[in-house]
């Protein structure tokens, strides 16, 4: 807890005869973290791949295209026998392919003759209204034709010009389809640029446009039955494959994997190297397997890691399994550094807690909790469902402040006796119990905790809170800094705030009269010149943060309250002003309600949760933490569809 998993630097040393069982063993046992070689001032060479590396490459690309396309989804398949699926991988992959191709070749015929004839349709639709075949728009000699878009019907401005046209005009559309003598093709085009004649291009074809429109229409519907019926045949591929392609792509991900892994090892005429990393309590069982498997001639050794080496071990976490969910929320920050404090068992604590302090309604709790449970049964995606048991654990602590602040949707369960008279609570006889005086803002504490009435004690009591997650911070930065560079840096760089801190308080207690304000003031100049010494500039530049970020620990109280008041008008526009009319007014309320409270719930997830992570992220991490190490990823592959 606290720190990564401790790591040995390990090599692993072998003639090239046993390189291909070597990589067997290591990838079988996926717990070596290998490091990618680099050649450059080396006199050994990156190795190569083995030879079936390109033709197990090919087919998984090839088997992963039709994947895509088919849209072949994670589920859970009965295992299959790895000796089964490659005796019988060429075929089927051949025949999965040539059934696919055939009904995708013809479906891709098919949508393009479909785009044809709407393409057709489109042009032939101007020209619906004209009863004038479409062979006999073109191919005259002595004939112009014109036809198109006018702004009023032509027929008296041609008859003008002269006798010798044919003319038909679609009034609806404003479109003509004029037959003049060629001789008088000029005249004719002048006066239709006097009335704004726009040409329409007539699609090669035959028959009256309408005819053809119609006859298309009837080709369409033909053609989509056949589109619709191959779809169909498509889903049944799927449905007959999916399976096969699901442990194909396992099998061929892991093969690929082996064949490859020469390339991230460092390789003479004769030998092979493997530098990596294994944890510590995995080396025995690591070099055993390698030597049963080699007959010992494969070399495992341990080595000392540097100093300079710690920035690039690779860091596993090494959390109880409960907080393990919370280590996502670490990867989304960075991953600690191997000599640097995890925190993710911190945030197990913190982050539920401030969640369930803004959030804090009994009502909410219960249907999130609900929606988490719901959603982790249904969902397949691990990423998923380690979001919904930070969820459950967050709805656990929002579950016990709606109990400590005794709240349902925003109702007061117990009721409240105030200057102003008795505000009645959600059960009958559940009365509100005073304990004693607040100190600041001459509140009572009682319970439950109405938080509307205790503002000024809580936005104090935040505060403190933010104080002291402030300051433990500073103390892990401490003992981060005290790890990597000695006490010195340590005291000088995070020290040093402490002791600003203490003379602070120790001015304020000099102020009230408890000792002389010179006794602080001297601690606060200590702690200021520790500061400077050790940030530099940066380290007074700050000083003012210690006051913004304790206060931004009052979100806890001020983002709670803006939910109780969503919740309460709510609560409001349904029973008080809506409910008493009856009729459809009582349905209305009902959606309201339920509306109301459904986009609360959401808020309830999406507030709570950000206030209480940026607490984390930038009040508390900006204190101790850095970040940035480097992902423990161990060669070998977790199998979900092949039996090892």
């Amino acid at each position: 807890m606290l720190k990564a998993k401790q790591m040995t630097r390990t090599v692993v040393v072998g003639h090239k005869d046993v390189l291909d069982k070597t990589v067997e063993v290591l990838h079988d046992s996926n717990i070596f973290h290998i490091e990618d070689f680099n050649e450059t001032d080396s006199s050994f060479k990156i190795g190569k791949p083995f030879e079936n590396a390109g033709d197990v490459s090919k087919k998984l690309v090839k088997l992963r295209a039709i994947s895509n396309f088919l849209g072949i989804k994670s589920k859970d398949i009965p295992k299959r026998n790895p000796e089964d699926l490659w005796r019988d991988l060429d075929n089927k992959l051949t025949n999965l392919e040539n059934e696919l191709n055939a009904k995708t070749e013809e479906k891709a015929k098919l949508e393009a003759k479909l785009k044809e004839l709407e393409s057709l349709q489109k042009e032939l639709e101007p020209l619906a209204a004209i009863p004038v075949n479409l062979e006999n728009y073109k191919g005259y000699e002595n004939i112009a034709v014109f036809t198109g878009y006018v702004r009023e019907d032509v027929r008296s401005a041609i008859s003008a010009k002269t006798t010798d046209f044919e003319l038909e005009y679609d009034a609806q559309n404003s479109i003509i389809a004029l037959f003049v003598r060629k001789d008088k093709e000029s005249a004719v085009a002048e006066i239709l640029a006097d009335y704004a004649f726009r040409e329409i291009r007539v699609p090669a074809s035959e028959g009256k446009p309408s005819e053809v429109i119609s006859a298309s229409e009837k080709e369409k519907d033909s053609i989509n039955k056949e589109i619709s019926s191959l779809e169909k045949a498509i889903s049944s591929v799927k449905e007959k494959y999916a399976d096969f392609i699901l442990a194909s792509d396992e099998l061929l991900s892991i093969e690929s994997q082996k064949s490859e892994a020469p390339l991230r090892m460092a390789t003479s005429e004769h030998t092979f190297v493997i530098d990596g990393w294994v944890p510590e309590e995995e080396y025995s069982k690591l070099e055993n397997i390698v030597n049963a498997a080699t007959n010992g001639r494969v070399f495992v050794s341990k080595q000392e890691a540097e100093k300079k080496d710690e920035d690039k071990t690779p860091v596993e976490y090494e959390n109880p399994k409960l907080t393990k969910p919370f280590e996502l929320i670490m990867d989304l920050y960075a991953r600690p550094k191997y000599k640097e404090i995890d925190p993710t068992l911190l945030i197990f604590f913190t982050f539920p807690l401030f969640y369930g302090m803004i959030l804090g309604d009994i009502g909410y709790a219960l249907v999130l909790l609900g929606v988490a449970f719901a959603v982790k049964k249904f969902v397949r995606f691990e990423a998923i469902k380690t979001l919904m048991n930070i969820l459950i654990i967050c709805q656990i602590s929002t579950l016990f402040f709606g109990i400590l602040y005794a709240e349902f949707f925003g109702f007061a369960l117990a009721s409240l006796h105030t200057d102003h008279g008795t505000v009645p609570g959600l059960i009958a006889g559940f009365e509100t119990i005073n304990l004693f005086a607040s100190p600041i803002g001459n509140e009572m504490i009682t319970y439950p905790l109405h938080r509307t009435h205790l503002a000024m004690t809580l936005i104090a009591f935040t505060t403190l809170i933010g104080v002291a997650h402030i300051n433990f911070g500073y103390i892990l930065g401490l003992i981060n800094i005290n790890r990597a560079h000695g006490f010195k840096h340590a005291m000088l760089e995070k020290g040093s705030w402490l002791v600003i801190e203490l003379g602070i308080l120790a001015v304020v207690l000099g102020f009230l009269g408890y000792f002389p304000v010179i006794i602080g003031a001297l601690i606060f100049l200590i702690g200021f010149i520790m500061l400077v010494k050790g940030e530099g500039i940066k380290g007074p530049i700050e000083l003012p943060s210690l006051l913004s970020n304790s206060l931004s620990y009052t979100r806890l109280i001020a983002v709670g309250l803006s939910s109780i008041y969503i919740a309460f008008t709510v609560n409001l526009i349904a029973w008080q002003m809506i409910w008493p009319k009856g009729g459809i007014a009582a349905i209305l309320a009902i959606i309201v309600f339920i509306f109301g409270h459904a986009v609360n719930t959401v808020l309830s997830i999406i507030a709570p949760g950000l206030h209480a992570l940026r607490l984390q992220y930038v009040e508390f991490f900006t204190k101790f933490y850095e970040g940035g190490g480097r992902k423990y990823d161990p060669f070998g592959y977790i199998r979900k569809y092949t039996e090892e």
